[in-house]
């Protein structure tokens, strides 16, 4: 396959599964500043979402003081902003009309169906109380797009491609959020376990379609520890990192058959720290270094495969 073709199959997924990860950021931040809280507790909310985005700087540079229907504007429908999910989607059209010969003609339809229904709206569906279904309606046009290329493409190299990209967008986005909830949002001492720190928890497995696994798995109040096993280390827990390596490994195995790349070397050195790691061994050297070290890890694997299989030095 051509690296320029690879690389916009990759890319291609990366983005739409960046589309459905920024609507679970704004989601997760929006439902944080409707508990009883000070306006700072509630301001840090949002400066947390845009930290996960990795969009602070560009924020700042057009916004200056933070302000809660300005943070949802530029992480959602800003065009200036390239990871907001109006930049995202543009992107995946744009990459999905490039690969008009090497998709299928339902995938194209699903994602251009979705720019344009985007292009109709207007800033009406980030009002607060019509957030909530213009995230709904973001994950579902993700989940369609993904559910047609799995029901339709060949499982050959293509597929692989899309599946890297996928596997390594959800891993960063679940570690930062995770992040961002123990990190930047932990609450005060007096605070750990009580109601606030509970919602807060909650509306983290929420945004991450993992309350009902949670409770399934436990069947007990939520804790710090083991909401971090079920998103770290749960390997039936669709969107934890050792899920979304697991399938990664998988998929460069498929892809690379005998060889070994230095990418694979990479994921494997992530997933073996995934597989044999316990929770408590990860809370004693610190969530937030493992989880700041997994994301750099995780960007690391994502430029190594452009250099080993998209032609980029």
């Amino acid at each position: 396959m051509l690296g320029r073709v690879a690389d916009q199959l990759y890319w291609m997924a990366r983005y739409s599964e960046r589309t459905e990860n920024m609507a679970r950021i704004i989601d997760v931040a929006d439902r944080m500043t409707l508990t009883p809280q000070t306006d700072e507790t509630r301001q840090s909310a949002w400066v947390s979402a845009l930290e996960v985005a990795g969009a602070q700087s560009g924020y700042g540079e057009k916004h200056g003081d933070i302000n809660g229907a300005d943070v949802v504007h530029y992480l959602a429908m800003d065009p200036d902003n390239p990871a907001s999910i109006y930049s995202s989607i543009r992107a995946t059209r744009e990459n999905a009309r490039a690969l008009r010969g090497s998709i299928t003609t339902e995938m194209f339809e699903s994602i251009n169906a979705t720019w344009l229904e985007l292009q109709a709206m207007n800033t009406d569906v980030l009002r607060p109380g019509a957030r909530r279904d213009f995230f709904l309606w973001v994950k579902d046009r993700a989940h369609l797009f993904r559910g047609v290329a799995e029901g339709t493409m060949l499982q050959d190299e293509a597929m692989c491609f899309m599946n890297i990209g996928l596997y390594i967008e959800r891993a960063d986005c679940t570690a930062r959020l995770l992040d961002s909830k123990y990190h930047v949002l932990l609450p005060a001492s007096e605070e750990v376990g009580g109601a606030l720190d509970y919602y807060q928890w909650g509306t983290l497995l929420r945004s991450l379609s993992a309350f009902r696994a949670y409770h399934k798995i436990y069947r007990d109040r939520i804790s710090a520890s083991r909401v971090a096993d079920l998103i770290i280390l749960n390997a039936q827990m669709p969107r934890s990192l050792r899920s979304c390596y697991d399938r990664l490994s998988e998929t460069l195995e498929d892809l690379c058959g005998t060889g070994a790349p230095e990418c694979q070397r990479l994921v494997g050195r992530l997933h073996s720290g995934l597989r044999y790691q316990r929770i408590d061994q990860i809370f004693a050297t610190g969530l937030h270094e493992f989880l700041t070290a997994f994301i750099e890890g995780n960007a690391q694997v994502g430029q190594q495969l452009a250099r080993d299989f998209m032609m980029v030095r």
